[in-house]
């Protein structure tokens, strides 16, 4: 089963990278992002041309496709979102709500997809990293957006990028591991994850995260495919592993549950409401039904259980 985020395919935009100095961004098409939410309608991305641009302050080369360039916008005027309220079916969404959208749409909705979260990931680090880690000095954006340079000692600064791994586990019995980390809503549950640490490899990563969340030692652990994540910025690199346990020993801090699960058992507590699983368009989602062997259904809007 492939996930729309963790395909081993070339970027379908060309970053066109060599153009970031010299690409006249007055004349791009632009898509905008604000505070991590993005102008769509009707699960697209809306894309303004040239006389439309809001004024800017922050703009970004996205890359060239089909002989134009495109760029994200960030608007300078704060108030810029309540010009957009729905009317005309343009308004501003997060990442997080158009993963559904975006995967209907095919190749267009990758395309969107793949734009749309460098927007995300580019104008968070941008709000972050105003000014210089070595002597404070407020830094420029440079480069088209891609580096912020600092005018004291002439260093550049380049976006941040924090990789995370998440894994699937799965017991003798094939049943897979769910856990429900403290900090998310009562019924949320999802497979297991967490930061990579200085010095260490992604499997060294899982091995290390799996133990102090849940008492569980792996073996068989596999690399399954990767995923850019700009909350604020990640990138998910996931596997699967196998385990001889048969129960886990929460740590009760970062994660309060945790219980194997048969396919059976999936499918009821899905369809009564007792589990939420990570949403659609996550390699957590894409990870959990390739165990699962094919798409899990989850309940109607209004049979959800508010979580």
């Amino acid at each position: 089963m492939s996930d729309p985020w963790s395909r081993p395919d070339p970027l379908i935009v060309d970053r066109a990278t060599e153009l970031r100095d010299s690409a006249d961004l007055d004349a791009a098409t632009a898509i905008v992002v604000t505070e991590g939410r993005l102008l769509a309608s009707a699960g697209r991305l809306v894309e303004l041309p040239p006389a439309e641009h809001p004024e800017a302050r922050l703009r970004v080369y996205l890359g060239r496709e089909n002989g134009r360039d495109l760029i994200a916008i960030v608007p300078a005027d704060p108030s810029f979102a309540d010009g957009y309220d729905g009317i005309g079916g343009e308004r501003l969404v997060g990442l997080r709500d158009l993963l559904q959208p975006f995967a209907a749409h095919g190749a267009e909705g990758l395309r969107d997809r793949e734009l749309g979260s460098t927007a995300v990931a580019l104008e968070a680090w941008h709000a972050s990293h105003g000014h210089c880690a070595r002597c404070g000095a407020a830094t420029e954006p440079v480069k088209a957006g891609w580096v912020r340079r600092c005018p004291a000692d002439g260093r550049e600064h380049y976006p941040r990028v924090d990789p995370a791994v998440i894994v699937a586990i799965v017991d003798e019995a094939d049943r897979l591991l769910l856990a429900h980390a403290a900090h998310w809503s009562p019924k949320r549950f999802s497979i297991l994850a967490g930061y990579v640490e200085p010095g260490e490899t992604f499997e060294q990563a899982v091995h290390r995260e799996v133990w102090e969340e849940s008492g569980i030692e792996l073996t068989h652990v596999a690399y399954a495919g990767s995923q850019p994540w700009p909350f604020p910025a990640s990138v998910m690199v996931g596997f699967t592993a196998r385990t001889d346990a048969t129960e886990a020993s929460v740590d009760g801090e970062e994660i309060t549950e945790a219980r194997f699960v048969s396919r059976e058992e999936i499918i009821a507590l899905v369809a009564d409401g007792e589990v939420v699983l990570a949403p659609h368009g996550s390699i957590a989602r894409r990870l959990i039904e390739s165990w699962f062997g094919g798409p899990i259904t989850d309940p109607a809007p209004d049979e959800r259980i508010d979580v």
